[in-house]
């Protein structure tokens, strides 16, 4: 199916959704932006962010995302599409030919988007296509440019019952139609794992995991990690490591050298702390990245090296500068 974003420059293309103003609680959110944090010492990437969604009291282009993130010391982002329509939109933002320099992009099949497309209807009853169609249509903008990554993809036992065995018979056959695909193009995974370690786990062992495996918005203990890291596996850390209940995330950072950590936004969501349910954006990633610092005993300055090398090292981009 052509995009309906074909062709659209970046700087015309509409966010494709908006973010709630109600709160998991039920309390309705502050929509304003939070103030700019002091900039990073040394640049980093923030692997997984959403430029499709809207959030905030003033919309924000892609460039505005783009520029705040420069300001801030986010000198590259990665967007990430995950349901058919944002897959489209990314595709399209990649292609467009004044897409800015510092942006590229992954796409795939949600794990709960699989099991609506495995039903053949979106959770307002309208007809989608067949879970093997979206796969493919994945697979091949996957091939145009910009794309350095298969994700998000793997297993949601949070909004998607385990009971429910139609949605996790689909959710499972498309987490390893993506491992697949990412062999394939040699291209790392990024997976969404949410209360599904051990299948996850699993799969990924039974299956042969992708030589670049990445766990987006680590959530997993200490143990996890060290079973993730003795894998080679890569953990992505996202505002979540800022909560003050995180205090088995933080444990799960502790156990991993920065040679396996990234870091990131899922923006607009995870906002860090003090600005947590406010709207999210790479700008903010310093927030994290003091975090990641303290709890890893390091200066921020090596901290924000090391991820970043780590995520060169991953994406194979942006390009190391010569020495």
């Amino acid at each position: 199916m052509p995009s309906p974003h074909e062709n659209t420059p970046a700087s015309a293309l509409p966010p494709v959704r908006d973010r709630e103003d109600i709160d998991p609680r039920g309390k309705k959110r502050d929509r304003s932006w939070p103030p700019a944090p002091e900039p990073l010492p040394s640049p980093v990437i923030d692997n997984h962010c959403h430029l499709d969604f809207a959030d905030g009291d003033t919309q924000l282009s892609v460039q505005d995302h783009v520029d705040r993130a420069a300001a801030a010391g986010i000198d590259a982002q990665i967007t990430i599409g995950s349901d058919l329509e944002a897959v489209r939109w990314t595709a399209a933002l990649l292609a467009a030919p004044d897409c800015p320099p510092s942006l590229r992009g992954g796409v795939a099949v949600h794990p709960n988007e699989a099991a609506l497309h495995a039903r053949g209807h979106d959770h307002d009853g309208r007809g989608i296509i067949g879970l093997d169609a979206a796969i493919a249509e994945v697979s091949e903008l996957l091939r145009g440019p910009g794309m350095v990554v298969v994700g998000e993809t793997g297993l949601d036992w949070f909004r998607t019952s385990r009971r429910d065995e139609h949605a996790r018979e689909a959710q499972i056959s498309s987490f390893r139609a993506h491992i697949a695909l990412a062999k394939e193009l040699d291209l790392p995974l990024q997976i969404h794992d949410r209360d599904a370690h051990r299948d996850v786990l699993e799969i990924l062992e039974a299956d042969g995991a992708p030589e670049r495996t990445v766990f987006h918005c680590f959530s997993g203990d200490a143990e996890f990690a060290r079973q993730c890291a003795d894998r080679g596996w890569y953990l992505s850390f996202a505002g979540t490591v800022t909560f003050k209940n995180a205090t088995d995330l933080r444990a799960a950072l502790a156990e991993v050298g920065l040679g396996q950590v990234m870091v990131e936004t899922d923006a607009p969501f995870l906002t860090p702390v003090p600005y947590r349910g406010r709207p999210n954006s790479s700008y903010l990633i310093p927030l994290t990245m003091a975090t990641i610092a303290e709890t890893t005993g390091v200066s921020l300055e090596e901290a924000c090296r090391a991820v970043r090398a780590t995520t060169q090292d991953v994406y194979g981009w942006p390009e190391a500068a010569a020495a």
